[in-house]
C-alpha cells in the first residue's frame, strides 16, 4: 500500500518553503520534508490542515493505492 502525495507541488504553487509550511501546519520543517518524500504518513488531522492551507481537498494532495492496484 502506498500513500502518494503532491504536497510539494501545492507548496510551490503557494510560494512557501518547507519551514513556513510547517509553521502554518504546526509541525516541523522535517515533518513536511518526510511527508513530501513519502517517508511519513500524516495523521488525518494534519492531512486536513495541509489541505486547508493549500485551499484544496485532501484528495488533491494525497492518493492512496493498494498494492497491485493500477492507476
Amino acid at each position: 500500500m502506498a500513500l502518494e502525495n503532491r504536497l510539494k507541488e501545492h507548496r510551490a504553487r503557494l510560494g512557501i518553503n518547507q519551514a513556513d509550511m510547517g509553521k502554518l501546519a504546526g509541525v516541523s520543517r522535517q515533518t513536511i520534508s518526510l511527508i513530501e518524500r513519502g517517508d511519513y504518513s500524516p495523521s488525518v488531522t494534519l492531512a486536513l490542515k495541509l489541505a486547508k492551507i493549500c485551499q484544496v481537498t485532501v484528495e488533491d494532495i494525497f492518493t492512496y493505492t493498494e498494492d497491485g492496484e493500477d492507476e
